[in-house]
């Protein structure tokens, strides 16, 4: 099983800054995803129940003892099966490498202009976060793609089949519930489906239009990206291990461990961190 890279990044004012800010919000360290909550995700993941998969096929046979394995490397849980109780824990170190890393991503594609898909399935939390990045890319001349606009989604949740609207709101896709408030807003719904990204992608093969080269977001879309062949780039908690096994096997270039629940204005010090390091800065 491939491990992650550990970052040479000497430490510098702004990472120290950063570092501290993680630990302080809890986006890493402590957080609030519980061990058990955690653990009931990799015995679910394990089983290969789709609502943990979210759009990964996985290509190897993946135990509960194996995931609890690649989540303490990529995310610094404990290692320790008898764990089973308590809150989840983050290492700031690995998120920092991982943030660096993902900044170099958004780096190269910046510097050749490169059509760039953003989804998110917490647009309560991290559509700032992404809506930055997408405005910093389309002003170093990436086309930030926005298809499929107002298409319908039918997706299973613990509620049944319901039926989501697709929209954009700064350039991040995301979903809606039908009759929620018009475009523009940040009201879309929660969602770990791959099928929203399924849906665009689609869309822009039938009308001959320009794919991606890169995917930023979380859940679903960057999962089914990746799946498909897209190169994908995203954030994720501990209890979302099909981004860490998509990235484990080749699937996704980069996922970042954090908590990615917490006040949507807790992510901004992590905007300006990878604008800078990306010199996307503005």
């Amino acid at each position: 099983m491939p491990t992650p890279t550990t970052s040479t990044t000497p430490t510098t004012p702004l990472r120290a800054h950063l570092r501290s800010h993680l630990l302080a919000a809890r986006l890493a360290g402590p957080v609030a995803t519980s061990r058990e909550e955690s653990l009931r995700s990799y015995r679910a993941f394990a089983a290969r129940d789709p609502r943990l998969l979210i759009g990964i096929d996985p290509e190897w046979a993946w135990t509960e003892r194996d995931l609890i394995g690649l989540m303490a490397d990529r995310c610094g849980v404990s290692s320790d099966p008898r764990c089973v109780s308590g809150q989840d824990v983050i290492d700031p170190e690995l998120t920092l490498a991982a943030l660096e890393a993902f900044s170099e991503r958004l780096a190269v594609v910046a510097q050749r202009g490169a059509p760039v898909l953003f989804g998110t399935g917490h647009p309560h939390r991290l559509l700032g976060f992404y809506g930055a990045l997408a405005d910093a890319l389309s002003a170093a001349g990436c086309a930030v793609l926005t298809p499929a606009k107002g298409r319908s989604v039918d997706i299973t949740t613990r509620f049944g089949l319901r039926t989501y609207d697709l929209d954009y709101v700064r350039g991040v896709a995301l979903v809606r519930e039908p009759g929620a408030p018009g475009s523009g807003c940040a009201t879309g719904a929660h969602t770990h489906s791959p099928l929203p990204v399924r849906t665009v992608l689609a869309a822009i093969a039938e009308a001959g239009g320009t794919l991606p080269e890169l995917v930023i977001g979380d859940h679903g879309w960057v999962c089914g990206a990746g799946q498909l062949g897209f190169e994908a780039i995203g954030l994720a908690d501990t209890d979302d291990p099909a981004l860490f096994v998509g990235e484990a096997e080749g699937r996704l270039s980069v996922v970042v461990p954090l908590d990615d629940a917490v006040r949507s204005d807790y992510y901004r010090p992590l905007t300006r961190y990878v604008l800078n390091r990306a010199c996307l800065s503005q």
